[in-house]
Protein backbone atom coordinates (compact mmCIF):
# COMPACT_ATOMS: atom_id res chain seq x y z
CA UNK A 1 0.00 0.00 0.00
CA UNK A 2 2.84 2.37 0.86
CA UNK A 3 4.48 1.70 -2.51
CA UNK A 4 1.23 2.53 -4.32
CA UNK A 5 0.94 5.84 -2.47
CA UNK A 6 4.54 6.75 -3.34
CA UNK A 7 4.00 5.82 -6.99
CA UNK A 8 0.83 7.89 -7.20
CA UNK A 9 2.56 10.86 -5.58
CA UNK A 10 5.38 10.62 -8.13
CA UNK A 11 3.02 10.39 -11.12
CA UNK A 12 2.44 14.14 -11.57
CA UNK A 13 6.20 14.82 -11.59
CA UNK A 14 6.81 12.00 -14.06
CA UNK A 15 4.02 13.26 -16.32
CA UNK A 16 5.31 16.83 -16.47
CA UNK A 17 9.02 16.74 -15.64
CA UNK A 18 10.09 15.22 -18.98
CA UNK A 19 10.06 18.73 -20.46
CA UNK A 20 13.04 19.75 -18.29
CA UNK A 21 15.61 17.20 -19.53
CA UNK A 22 14.45 17.53 -23.15
CA UNK A 23 14.86 21.31 -23.17
CA UNK A 24 18.11 21.02 -21.24
CA UNK A 25 19.39 18.48 -23.76
CA UNK A 26 18.49 20.64 -26.75
CA UNK A 27 20.24 23.61 -25.14
CA UNK A 28 23.39 21.49 -24.78
CA UNK A 29 23.31 20.29 -28.38
CA UNK A 30 23.36 23.84 -29.79
CA UNK A 31 26.84 24.81 -28.48
CA UNK A 32 28.02 21.26 -29.17
CA UNK A 33 27.19 21.81 -32.85
CA UNK A 34 28.87 25.23 -32.80
CA UNK A 35 32.10 23.72 -31.45
CA UNK A 36 31.94 20.73 -33.80
CA UNK A 37 31.60 22.80 -36.95
CA UNK A 38 34.03 25.56 -35.96
CA UNK A 39 37.73 25.48 -36.76
CA UNK A 40 38.40 27.99 -33.99
CA UNK A 41 39.20 26.10 -30.79
CA UNK A 42 40.93 28.95 -28.99
CA UNK A 43 40.42 29.56 -25.25
CA UNK A 44 38.52 32.76 -26.06
CA UNK A 45 36.15 30.84 -28.32
CA UNK A 46 35.68 28.18 -25.65
CA UNK A 47 34.86 30.80 -23.03
CA UNK A 48 32.40 32.50 -25.38
CA UNK A 49 30.56 29.29 -26.23
CA UNK A 50 30.58 28.02 -22.65
CA UNK A 51 29.44 31.39 -21.33
CA UNK A 52 26.56 31.74 -23.76
CA UNK A 53 25.37 28.21 -23.12
CA UNK A 54 25.74 28.47 -19.33
CA UNK A 55 23.72 31.68 -19.06
CA UNK A 56 20.92 30.42 -21.32
CA UNK A 57 20.86 26.92 -19.83
CA UNK A 58 21.03 28.15 -16.25
CA UNK A 59 18.17 30.62 -16.65
CA UNK A 60 15.87 28.31 -18.62
CA UNK A 61 16.62 25.11 -16.71
CA UNK A 62 16.32 26.91 -13.39
CA UNK A 63 12.92 28.31 -14.33
CA UNK A 64 11.69 24.93 -15.59
CA UNK A 65 12.96 23.18 -12.46
CA UNK A 66 11.03 25.63 -10.29
CA UNK A 67 7.91 24.89 -12.31
CA UNK A 68 8.10 21.13 -12.76
CA UNK A 69 10.13 19.67 -9.87
CA UNK A 70 7.63 18.68 -7.19
CA UNK A 71 9.85 17.95 -4.18
CA UNK A 72 11.09 21.13 -2.50
CA UNK A 73 14.40 19.70 -1.30
CA UNK A 74 15.32 18.34 -4.73
CA UNK A 75 14.14 21.53 -6.40
CA UNK A 76 16.54 23.57 -4.25
CA UNK A 77 19.53 21.57 -5.55
CA UNK A 78 18.67 22.41 -9.14
CA UNK A 79 17.97 26.06 -8.38
CA UNK A 80 21.41 26.36 -6.74
CA UNK A 81 22.99 24.58 -9.71
CA UNK A 82 21.21 26.99 -12.07
CA UNK A 83 22.50 30.01 -10.16
CA UNK A 84 26.06 28.61 -10.22
CA UNK A 85 25.74 27.91 -13.95
CA UNK A 86 24.55 31.44 -14.75
CA UNK A 87 27.34 32.91 -12.60
CA UNK A 88 29.95 30.78 -14.37
CA UNK A 89 28.55 31.86 -17.72
CA UNK A 90 28.70 35.53 -16.83
CA UNK A 91 32.29 35.15 -15.67
CA UNK A 92 33.19 33.41 -18.93
CA UNK A 93 31.63 36.22 -20.95
CA UNK A 94 32.95 39.18 -18.98
CA UNK A 95 36.32 38.25 -17.49
CA UNK A 96 39.22 38.27 -19.97
CA UNK A 97 41.22 35.10 -19.64
CA UNK A 98 43.08 32.43 -21.54
CA UNK A 99 43.41 28.68 -21.26
CA UNK A 100 44.14 28.54 -17.49
CA UNK A 101 40.98 30.54 -16.77
CA UNK A 102 38.89 28.31 -19.06
CA UNK A 103 40.18 25.15 -17.40
CA UNK A 104 39.70 26.52 -13.89
CA UNK A 105 36.23 27.94 -14.53
CA UNK A 106 34.85 24.82 -16.20
CA UNK A 107 36.36 22.53 -13.56
CA UNK A 108 34.91 24.52 -10.65
CA UNK A 109 31.52 24.81 -12.33
CA UNK A 110 31.45 21.10 -13.21
CA UNK A 111 32.51 20.05 -9.72
CA UNK A 112 29.80 22.09 -7.97
CA UNK A 113 26.92 21.32 -10.33
CA UNK A 114 27.96 17.69 -10.79
CA UNK A 115 28.01 17.03 -7.06
CA UNK A 116 24.68 18.82 -6.58
CA UNK A 117 22.97 16.78 -9.30
CA UNK A 118 24.56 13.53 -8.14
CA UNK A 119 23.41 14.17 -4.58
CA UNK A 120 19.91 15.07 -5.77
CA UNK A 121 19.72 11.80 -7.70
CA UNK A 122 20.93 9.73 -4.76
CA UNK A 123 18.48 11.45 -2.44
CA UNK A 124 15.54 10.91 -4.81
CA UNK A 125 16.45 7.36 -5.79
CA UNK A 126 13.43 5.08 -5.54
CA UNK A 127 11.00 8.00 -5.45
CA UNK A 128 11.19 9.29 -9.03
CA UNK A 129 12.34 7.70 -12.30
CA UNK A 130 14.32 10.85 -13.08
CA UNK A 131 16.75 10.05 -10.26
CA UNK A 132 18.82 7.64 -12.35
CA UNK A 133 19.37 10.33 -14.98
CA UNK A 134 20.37 12.85 -12.31
CA UNK A 135 22.92 10.37 -10.94
CA UNK A 136 24.36 9.65 -14.39
CA UNK A 137 24.57 13.30 -15.45
CA UNK A 138 25.95 14.36 -12.08
CA UNK A 139 28.67 11.71 -12.20
CA UNK A 140 29.53 12.54 -15.82
CA UNK A 141 29.79 16.26 -15.03
CA UNK A 142 31.97 15.54 -12.00
CA UNK A 143 34.28 13.49 -14.23
CA UNK A 144 34.55 16.49 -16.56
CA UNK A 145 35.69 18.56 -13.58
CA UNK A 146 38.43 16.06 -12.78
CA UNK A 147 39.60 15.92 -16.40
CA UNK A 148 39.80 19.71 -16.73
CA UNK A 149 41.50 20.08 -13.36
CA UNK A 150 44.03 17.24 -13.51
CA UNK A 151 45.01 16.64 -17.12
CA UNK A 152 47.45 19.00 -18.92
CA UNK A 153 45.08 20.03 -21.70
CA UNK A 154 45.91 22.35 -24.58
CA UNK A 155 43.28 24.73 -25.97
CA UNK A 156 42.20 22.53 -28.88
CA UNK A 157 41.77 19.48 -26.66
CA UNK A 158 39.98 21.40 -23.91
CA UNK A 159 37.44 23.00 -26.24
CA UNK A 160 37.01 19.69 -28.05
CA UNK A 161 36.35 17.87 -24.78
CA UNK A 162 33.83 20.55 -23.80
CA UNK A 163 32.05 19.99 -27.10
CA UNK A 164 32.13 16.23 -26.60
CA UNK A 165 30.69 16.61 -23.10
CA UNK A 166 27.85 18.75 -24.43
CA UNK A 167 27.07 16.24 -27.20
CA UNK A 168 26.86 13.31 -24.79
CA UNK A 169 24.93 15.38 -22.25
CA UNK A 170 22.45 16.60 -24.86
CA UNK A 171 21.76 13.21 -26.41
CA UNK A 172 21.45 11.50 -23.03
CA UNK A 173 19.06 14.11 -21.64
CA UNK A 174 16.82 14.15 -24.72
CA UNK A 175 16.56 10.35 -24.71
CA UNK A 176 16.03 10.30 -20.95
CA UNK A 177 13.37 13.00 -21.15
CA UNK A 178 11.32 11.23 -23.78
CA UNK A 179 11.76 7.95 -21.89
CA UNK A 180 10.15 9.64 -18.88
CA UNK A 181 7.31 10.90 -21.08
CA UNK A 182 6.61 7.51 -22.60
CA UNK A 183 7.03 5.54 -19.39
CA UNK A 184 3.87 3.83 -18.21
CA UNK A 185 2.95 2.53 -14.80
CA UNK A 186 -0.20 1.60 -12.84
CA UNK A 187 -0.06 5.03 -11.23
CA UNK A 188 -0.19 6.70 -14.66
CA UNK A 189 -3.17 4.58 -15.62
CA UNK A 190 -5.27 5.73 -12.66
CA UNK A 191 -5.10 9.53 -12.48
CA UNK A 192 -8.70 9.84 -11.30
CA UNK A 193 -8.36 7.59 -8.26
CA UNK A 194 -9.93 9.06 -5.11
CA UNK A 195 -7.60 11.45 -3.32
CA UNK A 196 -5.19 11.71 -6.25
CA UNK A 197 -6.48 14.83 -7.98
CA UNK A 198 -3.59 16.73 -9.54
CA UNK A 199 -3.03 20.39 -8.88
CA UNK A 200 -0.88 22.54 -11.12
Amino acid sequence: MKEVVVAIAAAPERARYWVVPVVRGILALVPAAVITFSQNHSPEFGLLVFGGWAVASGLITGALSLRFTEERGIRSFFVIAAVVTVAAGLLALTVPGGLPFLLYLVSVWAAITGILELFAGLRARGRTPAARDWIAVGAFTAILAIVFLVLPLDAVTAVGLLGGYLVILGVYLVIGGFSLKWATSPADAAPDAPGTEQHS
